[in-house]
């Protein structure tokens, strides 16, 4: 049995299928819809297998391509698009909405840089003699919590203690 030369109906209305509705129908309802009524599941595996059906897979990835060109994203559509929100959110009056998309085209266009400083030190890194000095600095620095503190108590309601001092 040889590789067909075209594809069928049936192999195009899958392949459409499959690619415009990717993410809300699985590739066996898929083969169910375009007429594979006996056995889909197997026949949407044979119909995606390049050893199978290459010109079916050939198809899908022709379809795929062609969707990418139109609705994907690149810099220059992404760029104008958020143009024309803020523009529109002007128009209305939306200086949140408005402000957002114009912060949104500079963060795309690089202009803004999302710095995070990490300090951390590492104990294996100090000498014998940086780890003395941290650890008596942190008991300097922490003296109170470590030794409690002493709490001076004046007792004025007790008429028998304060007759006795």
């Amino acid at each position: 049995m040889g590789v067909p030369a075209k594809l069928t109906e049936r192999q195009i209305k899958f392949a459409e299928l499959l690619v415009f509705n990717e993410g809300r129908k699985s590739p066996s309802e898929c083969a169910y819809e375009a007429g594979y009524k006996t056995r889909p599941r197997q026949a949407a595996s044979e119909l995606r297998n390049p050893k199978v059906s290459p010109l079916v897979v050939k198809y899908i990835g022709e379809l795929r391509a062609e969707i990418q060109e139109k609705y994907g994203v690149n810099f220059e559509r992404h760029i104008t698009e958020l143009a024309r929100i803020r523009d529109e959110a002007r128009a209305k009056g939306a200086w949140s909405a408005a402000t957002n998309a114009e912060v949104a085209r500079g963060k795309a266009a690089g202009l803004y840089v999302d710095q995070k400083l990490i300090l951390s030190g590492n104990l294996d890194q100090l000498s014998e003699k940086e780890l003395e000095l941290k650890m008596k600095q942190i008991l300097d620095d922490h003296k109170t919590l470590i030794e409690g503190v002493a709490v001076e108590t004046t007792e004025t309601n007790n008429p028998d203690k304060s007759q006795q001092a």
